[in-house]
């Protein structure tokens, strides 16, 4: 039940609107002058306020900003027997919801309650999506306790509190953009936006409208003004993924909005400025980049202030029992399956693979085993073909001989094509004749 606090010096008045307001469902309590208010606001938490003008204590006007000291969620509407608009004003510029006058407007009374109401819930919506932004995003998040994890997350945690340019670096898949979220959310600039962009999604024409904005008319299509992302990211984070794939000419571009926070749209002239952080992602050699000339140099050492390089998910083999159980109860619950557990040769297949797509992979293919699963326990049998290839040793290879190295090949593709001799033979280039005969010869 909603709380509403009337504060208002004449009885008659005040109990009316008491009863009217009870009348619709909410708790009410009452206040004769500014004190009395204030002491209830210390001791209770109220939706809305009604408040008069003129209190025996206390100018009403000025009362708002004390309330909204004391209480910033609760909304509080003045009431006056004589309004003007200069008090209106600054009652508004004080933080209040409105300004009525008293015995014209009480048929908008309830309404403006239900209204301050529907505000103040939305508030609190936003702050409870904000703080579940902040905790999804944190650094507690970040699954995993391997030591290569947690060096790196601990050098993150100490350059997160600066405004200092990231530069993370790591094979596809190995979670910078998690990392760069973490970041942004441990930051000074939580509160503000935290803007993502692929230099690779883009042609160099539309990641330079993307990136700086445009104005109308600027080029075929630019129908109206648009913010780009840097202005987009103003008092928040900008974090460009991909960097390596960004034209020669916009680096240049950007390295000069680094440099002095100014950029200009497409077709304008003016420049503009973005307070912003930079976060950069790659999964290429930026210094080998900018020393053969396909990356500018200077702008290489402008991104390099703080580098972060993310290990790949071959190098933290621990971390995969940890992510393992959370992806597999995040996708039970997205596809509404019951609870699901997994096999000792299930995680061990698991631990086992390179993972050249890394912690992307691992969760596309748990998606994949979960999907296929019914509700028995995941097994290795429902893994990729790729799981089940064997490897050398097993088969009793030699590492240098031709004929081993043939022997895999065959069996690889014919594991691939789920024992279909035809497409085995199309694959391998040779004929079907010849497939059989090496088939028999290997004792495959």
């Amino acid at each position: 039940m909603h709380k509403i606090l009337i504060i208002d010096d004449e009885d008659k008045l005040r109990s009316l609107l008491a009863r009217i307001i009870r009348a619709e469902g909410f708790e009410v309590q009452e206040a004769a002058d500014a004190k009395s208010g204030l002491q209830f606001l210390e001791r209770q938490t109220f939706a809305v306020i009604l408040c008069d003008v003129k209190l025996p204590d206390a100018n009403g006007v000025e009362l708002v900003k004390k309330l909204k000291e004391t209480a910033p969620a609760t909304e509080v509407i003045l009431l006056t027997a004589y309004g003007n608009i200069p008090d209106g004003v600054r009652a508004i510029q004080h933080g209040a919801f409105d300004y009525i006058t008293k015995g014209n407007d009480n048929d908008r009374i309830l309404p403006l309650i239900h209204r301050a109401i529907e505000k103040n819930q939305l508030r609190q919506r936003v702050e409870n999506l904000e703080k579940r932004v902040g905790e999804k995003y944190s650094f507690d998040t970040i699954l995993g306790q391997s030591t290569a994890l947690r060096r790196v997350v601990e050098l993150a945690q100490k350059v997160a509190v600066t405004d200092a340019t990231v530069l993370l670096t790591g094979e596809t898949g190995t979670g910078k953009e998690v990392f760069a979220q973490a970041i942004h959310q441990a930051s000074g600039r939580a509160s503000h936006s935290f803007v993502a962009l692929n230099s690779s999604a883009f042609s160099r024409e539309l990641l330079e409208s993307e990136l700086f904005g445009h104005v109308k008319g600027a080029f075929t299509g630019a129908l109206n003004d648009k913010k780009g992302f840097i202005e987009e990211a103003d008092g928040g984070t900008l974090f460009l993924d991909e960097i390596g794939e960004m034209p020669l000419d916009l680096q240049a571009k950007l390295l000069r909005v680094l440099e002095t926070s100014e950029f200009i749209r497409v077709g304008e002239q003016k420049p503009r400025r973005s307070d912003f952080r930079l976060i950069a992602a790659t999964n290429r050699d930026l210094k080998t980049e900018s020393e053969q000339q396909r990356f500018r140099q200077d702008l290489y050492f402008r991104l390099n202030v703080f580098a972060l390089h993310l290990p790949p998910l071959r190098e933290r083999v621990a971390d995969i029992e940890p992510m393992v159980r959370h992806f597999i109860a995040e996708l039970c619950a997205k596809l509404k399956k019951v609870p699901l557990t997994y096999e000792a040769d299930f995680l061990a297949a698991l631990q086992a693979y390179p993972w050249p797509g890394n912690i992307r992979e691992l969760r596309n293919c748990l998606e994949r085993s979960v999907i296929l699963a019914g509700t028995e326990p995941l097994s290795a049998a429902l893994l990729p073909f790729e799981f089940s290839v064997p490897s050398a040793t097993s088969l009793g290879l030699s590492a240098f001989s031709l004929n081993s190295a043939e022997k895999l090949q065959i069996q690889k593709v014919l594991n691939h094509t789920k024992g279909n001799k035809a497409e085995a033979a199309r694959l391998l280039e040779i004929g079907i004749a010849t497939l059989y005969r090496k088939i028999e010869e290997y004792s495959l």
